[in-house]
Order: structure tokens, then sequence, then C-alpha cells
């Protein structure tokens, strides 16, 4: 469900002093990972720590990075936080010697951030970087933890990262599991018809059939049903995860369908 394992950033302007980190980690092997990124700190004090959401494979190790670090801690959920605010969107957060826009992007978790650095413009991206948690992966597509999150939400926020780009600006994608993609206007647009093709998929499937009446419940029988029809050859270790995404959408097509 990670790819390779899960992405920490670094992110320091050159020349600068301090720096922020995003997504400590699992906290199995916390202590040798923060060994790994006090070695790229390179002795820079760090300004914040920032959590793109509440997913234990990216907070895991805050404890321990806080012992290491000593730093506030940011998210959207302010469960999370530590001698700091919840973020907010929009809000331009300076740290690393450079400035970093907090993004909201709920759909895969209703706390999703995503994090904007325009200052990170070198090419082949003139319109720099942007860090997208779980909303956008290096490798394949994201689940949709519902009922926390929801496709209505995940197609605005497709829409507002691919937003970021604009006439001769190409903003690269820095996932939190797996590599660097070039363009999130791109991708943005991949991910939003793939998700499409999932409701046509869906609503065919439920075509004919009695109306659900009652709220989706990800582990229904309707959806383990429909699970069973659109992936029969699903490894268990993920057919959970893919449930609770066709629950997401099931419930998309129940009330949104018309959009």
């Amino acid at each position: 469900m990670t790819l390779s394992g899960t992405n920490t950033y670094i992110i320091a302007a050159p020349g600068a002093d301090t720096a922020v980190i995003v997504d400590p980690g699992f906290a199995t092997g916390a202590a040798e990972h923060a060994d790994a990124v006090s070695k790229v700190l390179g002795g820079r004090a760090v300004d914040a720590i920032l959590i793109t959401h509440h997913h234990l494979d990216h907070t895991g190790a805050l404890p321990t990075f806080l012992k290491r670090f000593d730093a506030p801690v940011r998210a959207a959920d302010e469960h999370w936080c530590r001698d700091a605010l919840p973020l907010v969107n929009g809000e331009v957060l300076t740290g690393g010697g450079t400035r970093i826009r907090a993004v909201a992007t709920p759909g895969h978790t209703s706390d999703s951030m995503s994090f904007f650095i325009p200052a990170d413009n070198a090419a082949p991206h003139p319109g720099g970087t942007v860090l997208t948690g779980d909303t956008i992966l290096g490798e394949g597509t994201t689940m949709l933890d519902y009922p926390d999150g929801t496709l209505a939400q995940y197609f605005e926020s497709l829409a507002t990262l691919a937003a970021l780009e604009g006439a001769g600006r190409q903003v690269a994608v820095l996932p939190a599991h797996g590599p660097t993609l070039a363009s999130v206007a791109r991708t943005a647009q991949e991910y939003r018809e793939h998700r499409l093709e999932r409701v046509d998929q869906v609503s065919e499937l439920i075509t004919g059939q009695p109306p659900i009446l009652t709220p989706v419940d990800w582990e229904s029988v309707v959806v383990h049903d429909l699970s069973m029809r659109l992936y029969p050859n699903l490894p268990d270790v993920v057919r959970g995860p893919a449930m609770k995404t066709l629950a997401a959408t099931l419930d998309y097509v129940l009330h949104n369908s018309k959009d």
C-alpha cells in the first residue's frame, strides 16, 4: 500500500540554516529514519514539522522526531499539532528560508493537506513543486478512506491542485509514496478520468438493482459484491482499501451523479 515506503521531505532554500520536515513516517524504524533525516539536515535547525494527513505511515514516527528535533508540529487536524495552531487552507508558512503555501486537499482523508513551494522553480518545473501527501501518488492511484474521505471532496481537490499550474508554468508533484511526477495538472486530469471511469462502472453495475436507501457502509454486502465483480482477483491485503474507495464511489453515484 505504501509502494517503496513513505517519503519524508526536507525543505530548505540554498544556504538556509534552518529547514522544514514533512511527514516523519512509520513508527517502525523511526530512530534509524530520524538518523538519516538528521544527516540530510546537516546541522540545520528545524523550523517546523508538517503533516500531510493523519495515517500512521505518515505520523507514526512523530514522537521520535519530536524528541530528536524539538520543533512545533502543524497539521490540519489539531490532534497532531504540537505547540502550534492547525493549518489553514491558503496559509503561507515561512520556514527553511522559503515560503510554503498550505493547500487543503481532502478526499483521501478529510484532513489531507498539500504544500506548494513556488520558489522551487528550477527547470524542468518552472512553476514550482507541490507535496501532495497521498492525494496524488507517484505510481498508480490513491484510495479514498471513506467515510472520512469522499469522492466529491476528491474531485474538488484534484481541481485545486491542477489550478496551481498556469500558462508557461509546470508544477512537479512530490508525492508521499513513489517517484516525482512532472506535472500536477496532467496527473490530476488522469486521476479525474480514472475516477469517472469507476463512477460509470458502478452506475452500470447498480442499474436495475433495488434502490439503496440506507447510508453506504464500506463493509456492506453491496460494496463487497461490487468489489468482487470489479476486482475478482484482487489480493486480500488490498481488498479492504478497495472496498472503501468503492463505497466512496457508490456514495458519489447515489448523491452526485448528475454533477
